[in-house]
């Protein structure tokens, strides 16, 4: 996956989210305890902390950083904030070098930072859909990218409803829904 994904994703939760601030953003997003606005604003952080793990090149844990969103900031300022962010991440996963490694977990490619950028939004936007009560599904071409880099071991299915089920949110048919996941964003 590369920068033009991570902005992709981040494109479709402010176009899916953006008609909507003056519902009640301090719901619980989906089946999370944070609210919708504190979903947005974890997007955000996680885009920034993998653009600046792919820059740094930590090869033992995260950086030393963290970004604060205001908490008087606007649903719209958070979906800003969020295009920010992806920006910054799609910058450093295209202008990084092929080899280039960095700690999540162990080493991970770019990509794999791209990967779990466009994961985190997608998984996200379905939480904070949830919460507003708005319909919404993962572009199926996004989704099936994430799991292609994320989850090989994959069951086959339409990839939005196999993303959300891989991640706990939802149902599979024949298989039970998972209470705790994983991804292997880290290469061998």
């Amino acid at each position: 996956m590369n920068g033009s994904d991570v902005v992709r994703a981040a494109g479709e939760m402010v176009r899916v989210l953006g008609p909507y601030p003056e519902l009640d953003w301090g719901v619980p997003a989906g089946g999370l305890t944070w609210s919708c606005w504190t979903t947005a604003a974890h997007v955000a952080h996680d885009l920034l902390a993998y653009a600046g793990q792919v820059s740094g090149r930590p090869t033992d844990g995260y950086l030393p950083f963290d970004l604060r969103v205001s908490p008087t900031a606007s649903p719209r300022e958070v979906l800003t904030v969020v295009t920010a962010c992806a920006g910054l991440l799609a910058a450093a996963v295209d202008t990084a070098e092929p080899g280039t490694r960095a700690w999540h977990y162990g080493p991970c490619d770019p990509g794999g930072f791209a990967a779990m950028g466009v994961a985190e939004t997608l998984l996200h936007t379905g939480d904070i859909t949830a919460g507003l009560g708005v319909s919404w599904e993962p572009p199926a071409d996004l989704s099936a990218a994430v799991i292609d880099r994320l989850f090989p071991d994959a069951p086959s299915g339409p990839p939005p409803q196999v993303l959300r089920w891989l991640t706990g949110r939802g149902e599979l048919p024949g298989r039970a829904r998972r209470t705790s996941w994983s991804w292997r964003a880290a290469l061998d």
